[in-house]
């Protein structure tokens, strides 16, 4: 069989499960007596408006906000571009139409939230005092930090008028029912898009335990705030939620299912490790390495052949000059040391949303054979590693995988093909 043609299929599988049209299908509230008013929030966030404006019988306004590149053609609702993963201008723009659009509504009215993965970053709204240039500084110390999306959301929901639920208080006393694609492990909707509809339970102090725990290091301005009097997140209990509806419509649990049924569908047994893997991305790929380097020379903990499945979020700690690529090629990166020399294993990692990191690939392709062809090119693949170049190296054995933007984002994806 043409192993990276399955595994390519198992992606698009996968994919194809957290589709917009067919995960909007089912979550439908009724119509209210007023208006109905829609703000879509994220990556997939083009594709998600595009199926909504198809399935709902009846006038709709609003505002789409998504990343550079990601648009498509809406029939009602305009769209707007915005930077990702560090916001600028133009996310300020989309903020302050995100609340125009729900301003002045009325408890007769409907706010129809479709939120995905991206969304913190596309709509910065840096609390009073402050300016966009806090927020990206935020941001960029997050994002080379290592931190877990977890842990960056909840830090983000206290620097912010917009995150934590806050967008929901505005558009009171219109009920809001927020149909999530979660991005996130454990599928939690107050993280996707840092819950800009959906308060959660993390506090300020929390956000505080957990910049201390991980020696975060945050700009002056921006820890000042997160540890004044100011910053508290909404109380998820306050009464101005209790009509609203939160529905999870697409997940990586669903489509990791979905890609398992498929590869059974064709004979060949699948495993799902876990939908909800966080950590180092290299030495989450030395785990997955280890795991498929006993079920091939010792068939345990599974027997080959089969597909090996696990989905989640990895994250990457910068150095002061880092290369290319995400955390799905320096998985693989990581991966590809550790079986090294080792037969009859194939591996894709990348991410559904079809961008990982810097560049536009969504991930790469590796196997046993991967370090060896970079050294048989007259490359050291230590180099890649010493510079955090892992779109470099994979680039370099023509291994990236580019499917292009998917319209949807349930987080990363990895199957590993063990032959028997």
């Amino acid at each position: 069989m043409d192993k990276r043609a399955f595994l390519t299929d198992l992606f698009h599988t996968a994919v194809a499960a957290a589709d917009p049209l067919k995960a909007l299908a089912e979550a439908l509230p009724p119509k209210p007596k007023g208006r109905t008013v829609v703000v879509a929030i994220g990556k997939g966030a083009a594709q998600m408006a595009a199926a909504f404006e198809t399935l709902w019988d009846g006038p709709i306004s609003g505002v789409v906000v998504t990343r550079y590149g990601y648009a498509v053609p809406c029939q009602h609702l305009p769209v707007i571009e915005a930077a990702h993963p560090v916001p600028d201008a133009a996310g300020m723009t989309a903020t302050r139409k995100v609340f125009e659009a729900v301003k002045g509504l009325t408890k007769d009215d409907l706010v129809v939230a479709l939120i995905c993965g991206g969304g913190s970053a596309l709509l910065p709204a840096p609390p009073g005092g402050l300016a966009l240039e806090d927020e990206q500084d935020l941001n960029r110390a997050l994002l080379a930090s290592g931190a877990p999306i977890g842990v960056m959301n909840a830090i983000r929901r206290h620097f912010s008028d917009i995150k934590g639920g806050r967008l929901a208080a505005a558009a009171y006393p219109a009920r809001v029912v927020s149909l999530v694609v979660s991005d996130v492990p454990g599928d939690d909707p107050a993280q996707v898009a840092s819950g800009p509809t959906v308060p959660d339970e993390v506090s300020q102090s929390d956000a505080l335990s957990m910049i201390r725990a991980r020696n975060i290091v945050l700009p002056e301005r921006v820890m000042a705030h997160i540890s004044g009097d100011t910053c508290a997140a909404p109380d998820p209990s306050d009464a101005i939620f209790a009509d609203n509806e939160v529905r999870v419509v697409a997940s990586a649990r669903l489509s990791l299912e979905a890609a398992a049924a498929r590869a059974e569908a064709q004979g060949i047994p699948a495993v799902i490790l876990s939908d909800a893997i966080e950590g180092e991305a290299k030495d989450v790929g030395l785990v997955h390495a280890a795991i498929a380097r006993e079920t091939a020379l010792r068939g345990r903990p599974f027997k080959g052949p089969l597909v090996i499945l696990s989905g989640g979020e990895t994250s990457v700690t910068l150095g002061a000059n880092p290369g290319r690529g995400g955390r799905n090629t320096a998985f693989l990166l990581g991966l590809a040391g550790a079986i090294e020399g080792l037969e009859g294993v194939t591996v894709l990692a990348a991410d559904t949303d079809g961008i990982d990191g810097s560049e536009d690939n969504a991930g790469a392709f590796a196997d046993g054979g991967s370090l060896a062809r970079l050294r048989a090119m007259g490359q050291d693949p230590g180099d890649y590693l010493r510079a955090q170049d892992p779109w470099g190296a994979f680039d370099a054995l023509g291994d990236l995988f580019v499917p292009g933007p998917t319209g949807t984002n349930v987080n990363d994806f990895r199957a590993m093909f063990i032959e028997g």
